[in-house]
Protein backbone atom coordinates (compact mmCIF):
# COMPACT_ATOMS: atom_id res chain seq x y z
CA UNK A 1 0.00 0.00 0.00
CA UNK A 2 1.14 3.60 -1.14
CA UNK A 3 1.15 6.05 1.88
CA UNK A 4 -2.15 7.95 1.98
CA UNK A 5 -0.09 11.32 1.25
CA UNK A 6 1.19 9.69 -2.26
CA UNK A 7 -2.13 8.28 -2.85
CA UNK A 8 -3.55 11.82 -2.56
CA UNK A 9 -1.75 12.99 -5.57
CA UNK A 10 -2.37 10.06 -7.87
CA UNK A 11 -4.07 9.93 -11.22
CA UNK A 12 -4.57 7.15 -13.38
CA UNK A 13 -4.24 7.88 -16.84
CA UNK A 14 -5.52 6.09 -20.03
CA UNK A 15 -4.82 6.39 -23.47
CA UNK A 16 -7.03 4.90 -26.11
CA UNK A 17 -5.85 4.01 -29.69
CA UNK A 18 -5.71 8.06 -31.16
CA UNK A 19 -2.91 7.62 -31.68
CA UNK A 20 -2.92 10.43 -34.14
CA UNK A 21 -3.17 12.47 -30.35
CA UNK A 22 -0.66 10.73 -28.95
CA UNK A 23 1.72 13.24 -29.98
CA UNK A 24 -0.31 15.76 -28.12
CA UNK A 25 -1.46 14.04 -24.87
CA UNK A 26 2.17 12.80 -23.45
CA UNK A 27 3.79 16.12 -23.29
CA UNK A 28 0.23 16.57 -20.72
CA UNK A 29 1.58 13.69 -18.68
CA UNK A 30 4.99 15.81 -18.07
CA UNK A 31 3.09 18.58 -16.71
CA UNK A 32 1.25 17.21 -14.62
CA UNK A 33 4.37 15.35 -13.32
CA UNK A 34 5.77 18.84 -12.53
CA UNK A 35 2.15 19.72 -11.08
CA UNK A 36 3.43 16.74 -8.29
CA UNK A 37 1.02 13.88 -9.69
CA UNK A 38 1.64 10.48 -9.35
CA UNK A 39 0.56 8.84 -13.23
CA UNK A 40 -0.56 5.52 -13.11
CA UNK A 41 -0.70 4.84 -16.87
CA UNK A 42 -3.49 2.52 -18.70
CA UNK A 43 -3.80 1.54 -22.21
CA UNK A 44 -6.56 0.34 -24.29
CA UNK A 45 -5.98 -3.15 -26.12
CA UNK A 46 -5.46 -1.32 -29.34
CA UNK A 47 -3.18 1.36 -27.66
CA UNK A 48 -1.23 -1.67 -26.39
CA UNK A 49 -0.64 -3.95 -28.93
CA UNK A 50 -0.71 -1.70 -32.78
CA UNK A 51 2.02 -0.35 -34.34
CA UNK A 52 0.85 2.63 -36.72
CA UNK A 53 2.66 5.56 -38.75
CA UNK A 54 2.50 7.30 -35.05
CA UNK A 55 4.78 4.80 -33.45
CA UNK A 56 5.28 1.40 -32.54
CA UNK A 57 3.63 -0.12 -29.47
CA UNK A 58 7.08 -0.95 -27.89
CA UNK A 59 7.85 2.88 -27.83
CA UNK A 60 4.54 3.81 -26.28
CA UNK A 61 5.44 1.74 -23.69
CA UNK A 62 8.89 2.77 -23.19
CA UNK A 63 7.88 6.43 -23.24
CA UNK A 64 5.10 5.62 -20.40
CA UNK A 65 7.64 4.24 -18.20
CA UNK A 66 9.87 7.11 -18.85
CA UNK A 67 7.48 9.73 -18.48
CA UNK A 68 5.43 7.94 -14.86
CA UNK A 69 7.84 5.95 -13.72
CA UNK A 70 5.44 3.01 -13.88
CA UNK A 71 4.60 0.51 -15.82
CA UNK A 72 1.54 1.02 -17.95
CA UNK A 73 -1.87 -1.11 -17.32
CA UNK A 74 -3.31 -3.06 -19.48
CA UNK A 75 -5.58 -5.46 -18.00
CA UNK A 76 -8.95 -6.40 -16.82
CA UNK A 77 -7.13 -7.72 -13.02
CA UNK A 78 -4.77 -5.00 -13.15
CA UNK A 79 -7.12 -2.15 -13.38
CA UNK A 80 -9.80 -3.59 -11.42
CA UNK A 81 -8.42 -2.52 -7.73
CA UNK A 82 -8.37 1.11 -8.77
CA UNK A 83 -11.20 2.28 -6.85
CA UNK A 84 -11.86 -0.43 -3.91
CA UNK A 85 -7.91 -0.31 -3.14
CA UNK A 86 -8.61 4.08 -3.40
CA UNK A 87 -5.31 3.74 -5.67
CA UNK A 88 -5.96 6.90 -7.68
CA UNK A 89 -7.85 10.23 -7.01
CA UNK A 90 -9.41 10.61 -10.87
CA UNK A 91 -9.16 8.96 -14.26
CA UNK A 92 -7.93 11.04 -17.15
CA UNK A 93 -9.12 9.37 -20.35
CA UNK A 94 -6.95 11.25 -23.35
CA UNK A 95 -7.40 10.60 -26.01
CA UNK A 96 -10.88 8.81 -25.68
CA UNK A 97 -11.97 7.75 -28.94
CA UNK A 98 -15.73 7.28 -29.73
CA UNK A 99 -15.39 3.76 -29.12
CA UNK A 100 -14.56 4.00 -25.97
CA UNK A 101 -16.95 6.71 -25.10
CA UNK A 102 -19.76 4.82 -26.48
CA UNK A 103 -18.42 1.54 -24.20
CA UNK A 104 -18.34 3.92 -21.23
CA UNK A 105 -22.30 5.56 -22.57
CA UNK A 106 -23.31 1.90 -22.26
CA UNK A 107 -22.21 1.15 -18.89
CA UNK A 108 -20.10 -1.79 -20.79
CA UNK A 109 -16.62 -1.88 -18.36
CA UNK A 110 -15.37 -4.85 -20.76
CA UNK A 111 -11.50 -2.92 -21.22
CA UNK A 112 -9.28 -1.76 -19.36
CA UNK A 113 -10.04 1.56 -20.08
CA UNK A 114 -13.64 1.30 -19.29
CA UNK A 115 -13.12 -1.19 -16.05
CA UNK A 116 -10.98 1.85 -14.49
CA UNK A 117 -13.75 4.17 -14.92
CA UNK A 118 -16.42 1.74 -13.33
CA UNK A 119 -13.74 0.72 -10.57
CA UNK A 120 -13.20 4.93 -9.58
CA UNK A 121 -16.69 6.16 -10.37
CA UNK A 122 -17.86 3.77 -7.33
CA UNK A 123 -16.50 5.84 -5.21
CA UNK A 124 -17.28 8.77 -6.83
CA UNK A 125 -14.28 9.71 -8.47
CA UNK A 126 -14.12 12.08 -11.51
CA UNK A 127 -13.66 11.13 -15.05
CA UNK A 128 -11.92 13.11 -16.90
CA UNK A 129 -12.78 12.80 -21.10
CA UNK A 130 -10.42 14.21 -23.81
CA UNK A 131 -12.62 13.09 -27.15
CA UNK A 132 -10.51 12.56 -30.12
CA UNK A 133 -12.60 11.21 -32.89
CA UNK A 134 -13.61 11.69 -36.65
CA UNK A 135 -17.14 11.40 -35.56
CA UNK A 136 -17.20 12.93 -32.88
CA UNK A 137 -20.55 14.88 -34.74
CA UNK A 138 -21.42 11.83 -36.73
CA UNK A 139 -22.20 7.72 -35.02
CA UNK A 140 -20.34 8.93 -31.57
CA UNK A 141 -22.56 12.24 -31.00
CA UNK A 142 -24.67 10.06 -29.41
CA UNK A 143 -22.43 8.51 -26.84
CA UNK A 144 -20.99 12.01 -25.96
CA UNK A 145 -24.28 13.57 -25.28
CA UNK A 146 -24.73 10.46 -22.82
CA UNK A 147 -21.77 11.14 -20.46
CA UNK A 148 -22.36 14.63 -20.80
CA UNK A 149 -25.18 14.42 -19.07
CA UNK A 150 -23.71 11.77 -16.21
CA UNK A 151 -22.26 12.79 -12.64
CA UNK A 152 -18.58 12.78 -12.44
CA UNK A 153 -17.66 13.24 -15.86
CA UNK A 154 -15.98 15.67 -16.88
CA UNK A 155 -14.36 17.12 -20.20
CA UNK A 156 -11.81 18.46 -21.65
CA UNK A 157 -12.72 21.19 -23.82
CA UNK A 158 -12.92 20.07 -27.59
CA UNK A 159 -14.45 21.54 -30.99
CA UNK A 160 -13.83 20.61 -34.37
CA UNK A 161 -10.33 19.74 -36.00
CA UNK A 162 -10.20 20.41 -39.43
CA UNK A 163 -13.99 21.04 -40.06
CA UNK A 164 -13.43 22.00 -43.91
CA UNK A 165 -11.87 18.28 -44.64
CA UNK A 166 -13.14 16.33 -41.45
CA UNK A 167 -16.53 18.36 -40.85
CA UNK A 168 -17.29 15.30 -37.86
CA UNK A 169 -13.97 15.41 -36.40
CA UNK A 170 -13.90 15.97 -32.55
CA UNK A 171 -10.30 17.00 -30.79
CA UNK A 172 -10.05 18.10 -27.31
CA UNK A 173 -7.11 20.79 -26.58
CA UNK A 174 -4.97 18.94 -24.46
CA UNK A 175 -3.06 21.56 -23.48
CA UNK A 176 -5.91 22.52 -20.85
CA UNK A 177 -6.30 18.48 -19.50
CA UNK A 178 -4.07 19.11 -16.41
CA UNK A 179 -6.83 22.29 -15.63
CA UNK A 180 -9.41 20.35 -16.20
CA UNK A 181 -8.11 18.03 -14.41
CA UNK A 182 -7.84 20.78 -11.42
CA UNK A 183 -11.72 21.31 -11.60
CA UNK A 184 -12.41 18.11 -11.64
CA UNK A 185 -11.56 17.42 -8.44
CA UNK A 186 -13.34 20.18 -7.29
CA UNK A 187 -16.57 19.30 -8.95
CA UNK A 188 -16.55 22.13 -11.62
CA UNK A 189 -16.20 21.28 -15.39
CA UNK A 190 -14.26 24.14 -16.92
CA UNK A 191 -15.29 26.71 -19.44
CA UNK A 192 -16.08 27.37 -22.17
CA UNK A 193 -16.15 23.00 -23.01
CA UNK A 194 -16.88 23.56 -26.70
CA UNK A 195 -14.01 25.36 -28.75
Amino acid sequence: MKPAEEKSRTVAFALCGSFCSFGAVLPQIRVLRQRGWTILPILSASAATQDTRFGTATALFATLRELTGNEPLTTLQAVEPLGPQQMARALIIAPATGTTMALLAAGISSTPVTLAAKSLLRGGCPVVVAPSTNDGLAGSAGALAALLQRKHYYFVPFGQDDSYKKPTSLKSDFTQLPDTLDGALRGVQIQPMLL
